[in-house]
């Protein structure tokens, strides 16, 4: 009882009462994190002359929905009784886009240099107010970057896409601590429909859990969404990173050396080449299983943009499929190109057709004319030549290409 024992003397030769702040408590596991909890209520009763009058436990998760394994007493204790004297539960909330204009504004006043009007509306967009990818992105834009230093240089749109990037390659404490809970169960269930565009099943309390960890946002009609669109990049790129480190694509194999154009065709019969001689192998390896074709995509494209360009996520919930926006910078501006992603329901055709409608619209919203379609099915009693097929469609006078997978 070493951690009682500490308090106690302190406490006893501080003439005030003590208040005592514990960051990240939740980084604790085990017979360790019981342990510290079990010591903390033991002392409750010797509060204040004995014991600090006032603990704050800070971390990700409420100490309500600690479950944790003891291997000396080969059990699951619970938050409630291995700590029964908590007083209230906070969660800071989120910023409002004001509230990000504030802060971002005071760099301007301390250092004179300044945010183009848009970058406010970026990093809303990216981070929906969570306060540490404010704060993180803000500090890296700003400081991090070391050609950003130059106060004369503003801030652009550019310059925080950048920033976002780096934070998600580095892998940040905030950002692995948090993509740590994707292993839970519990977390699985709410987010692997996600990704896969399908209804999350109906469980109060794992969904309270994942809105509790910050993952997810729910409107007060009930509608589920991740986060934010950091998290929309770094959850399949979590989750398949060991896959995308794996493969051996290269940038250059797909790359146009006159127009600099990535020659997505290429690109996608490359993955449907890759998709039936390893998916098997590979896919029994994920543990979000039910998604694993859509991760292997993700994982195989990530391989290839890392060098320059980016992929941008939405999944549409309740609408069976994902659409992705590969964005790839060319001497002449970006190349856009719209990938959808269904899984096989029913037949072909009509899976096709509930496929093409979504596609021509987020090529229409994205200003692009490049549009694929995939369609994985599956089925493990069809074979092969069944499910790798590539045709051209037309909706509404644009050209759509659909991938069998």
């Amino acid at each position: 009882m070493a951690l009682n024992e500490i308090l106690t003397r302190w406490a006893k030769v501080n003439p005030k009462p003590l208040v005592l702040l514990i960051d990240e408590v939740d980084a604790l596991v085990g017979d360790t994190l019981i342990t510290v909890l079990r010591q903390l209520r033991a002392g409750y009763a010797k509060r204040p002359a004995l014991f600090p009058q006032s603990i704050i436990l800070c971390g990700v998760r409420d100490v309500r929905d600690y479950r944790i394994h003891s291997e000396l007493e080969k059990a699951i204790i619970t938050g409630g009784s291995a700590f029964n004297v908590k007083a209230e539960s906070l969660r800071l909330g989120n910023f409002t886009k004001a509230d990000i204009k504030t802060l971002y504004t005071q760099h301007t006043q301390e250092t004179g240099q300044w945010f183009e009007p848009e970058v406010i509306d970026l990093a809303w967009k990216l981070t929906r107010g969570q306060p540490w990818l404010v704060n993180a992105l803000g500090y890296e834009v700003g400081f991090e970057i070391k050609a950003h230093r130059n106060r004369s240089v503003s801030i652009t749109t550019e310059m925080v896409e950048q920033a976002k990037e780096n934070l998600i390659l580095r892998r940040e404490t905030h950002l692995d601590q948090l993509m740590d809970k994707l292993k839970e169960a519990r977390v699985q269930r709410v987010i692997q429909p996600m990704l896969l565009g399908e209804q999350i099943p109906l469980s109060k309390e794992d969904t309270e859990y994942v809105v509790d960890l910050g993952l997810v946002h729910q409107n007060q009609n009930g509608h589920t969404e991740i986060a934010n669109r950091i998290y929309q990049e770094v959850i399949p790129r979590e989750l398949s990173w060991g896959f995308q480190m794996g493969m051996v694509q290269e940038t250059a194999w797909y790359v146009d050396t006159t127009s600099g154009k990535l020659n997505i065709d290429k690109l996608l019969a490359a993955f449907q080449s890759f998709f039936r001689e390893n998916s098997e192998h590979w896919l029994q390896q994920f543990q979000y299983q039910e998604a694993g074709s859509q991760l292997l995509l993700q994982a195989f494209l990530q391989r290839i943009v890392n060098s320059g360009g980016r992929v941008e996520r939405e999944y549409g919930l309740g609408r069976m499929r994902t659409d992705l926006l590969v964005i790839w910078p060319v001497s002449s501006g970006v190349q856009k190109i719209v990938i959808e992603l269904k899984l096989l329901h029913h037949s072909r055709p009509s899976t096709i057709a509930q496929g093409l409608k979504p596609t021509w619209q987020y090529m229409d919203k994205a200003g692009t004319s490049e549009g694929h379609l995939l369609v994985f099915d599956r089925d493990p009693n069809r074979a092969w030549e069944d499910k790798i097929f590539s045709e051209a469609q037309t909706y509404k006078n644009q050209t759509i290409i659909v991938w069998g997978m």
